[in-house]
């Protein structure tokens, strides 16, 4: 009797082992928002307003959400934005409705945040790394910054602060007026035109997209919560006497209060169709399926590595995301330090990898 029971207790201790035993669950589904980028062949004026017949022509975003998703309160003012193309300047327009219009910061490279502001965020090959952040309150005052890799790597400075872009422009226009708590203002609104000579340094094959080609890019506002004392703007403080929080809206949720997460962000497809003309169908690309999968399976490696400083060499007590696109074999290599995991793509010949470091990327 006691070797039945020790074969069993052996038996049970192998098969628990061998069980899965991490697990990744975002807080929202995975689904980007989309948009198609049409071109433009006028002649744009950057002054905020968006009334020439291009952006007249060119369709909205979805109406902000709430950064954590649409399980928290929807955003109390409307958010939108526009993008357009042509062969020199990727154009943003956005209008951010505000009865109370105000902004201080007035140097260039200032804490932009620190005010409301709309901010753009582009990663052109999609990486998660070497990415693209401009922020802007309605003073039309720009903080533009370059990126190195998200905040989670705790790895050192990640980004160029005082790194600017040549040749941008930009302009803010204001349905009110600012800084006057006396009345209620309309809304304000934002238009770029930002150079492919500074984007291109980051993208696929370092050109400007071409048509169908796709990037990912999203859209934060921060909106703070305000009093009004001494007829002036003052920011809405706790019992602890500190600002409330800000409430941050996006285009395309990531589910944490946290834009840095490239992985979440929506994606642009580029067409060279006019605005206003032939409409184009945005297509999923099955193989983000794919580094969805792998996304997991990282955020899965790094849990195990915080409670073991060190990294797993075995797969099998990770669980294994389905997809629908294809098969999905994933391989693990890894080393104590090291580790990235790999999967064979749905569209062709090639594998998908990503790495410690939470960088993914395709290798022909």
């Amino acid at each position: 009797m006691y070797q039945y029971l020790l074969i069993f207790f052996l038996f049970t201790a192998f098969s628990c082992s061998s069980q899965v035993q991490y697990n990744y669950e975002h807080p929202i589904p995975f689904n980007p928002k989309n948009y198609v980028c049409y071109r433009t062949n006028s002649t744009m004026i950057i002054d905020g307003k968006g009334d020439e017949p291009a952006w007249l022509n060119d369709p909205w975003t979805d109406s902000f959400e709430d950064i954590e998703g649409e399980e928290k309160p929807a955003p109390e003012w409307d958010t939108k934005a526009k993008m357009l193309w042509d062969e020199t300047y990727f154009y943003v327009y956005a209008k951010l409705e505000e009865p109370h219009i105000w902004a201080t910061l007035k140097n260039r490279d200032d804490i932009i945040f620190h005010d409301d502001d709309f901010e753009v965020f582009i990663d052109p090959d999609g990486d998660a790394y070497n990415y693209y952040e401009l922020e802007i309150n309605a003073l039309n005052t720009l903080w533009d910054l370059f990126m190195l890799w998200p905040y989670r790597q705790e790895k050192g400075p990640n980004y160029l602060f005082h790194w600017n872009i040549a040749g941008i422009q930009t302009a803010t226009y204001i349905e009110g007026t600012l800084n006057d708590p006396s009345n209620e203002d309309q809304y304000w609104s934002v238009e770029m035109a930002i150079p492919w000579d500074a984007l291109i340094e980051m993208a696929p094959d370092k050109k400007r997209p071409g048509d169908g080609d796709q990037w990912r890019i999203n859209f934060s506002r921060v909106d703070w919560t305000m009093d009004i004392k001494n007829n002036q703007y003052e920011k809405q403080k706790g019992t602890n006497g500190k600002p409330l929080p800000e409430n941050n809206w996006v285009w395309s949720p990531t589910g944490f209060i946290n834009m840095h997460m490239p992985e979440q962000w929506g994606y642009v497809q580029f067409s060279e169709n006019i605005a206003g003309s032939e409409k184009v169908t945005f297509q999923k690309r099955i193989d983000e399926e794919v580094k969805w999968a792998l996304w997991q399976l990282y955020f899965q490696q790094k849990e195990f590595f915080e409670k073991n400083k060190k990294y797993s060499s075995d797969i099998s007590i990770f669980k294994i995301p389905e997809i629908n696109a294809c098969p999905f074999n994933a391989e693990l290599h890894t080393t104590p330090t090291l580790f990235e995991f790999t999967a064979n793509s749905c569209e062709g010949n090639g594998t998908w990898h990503i790495n410690q470091d939470g960088r993914i990327y395709f290798v022909k």
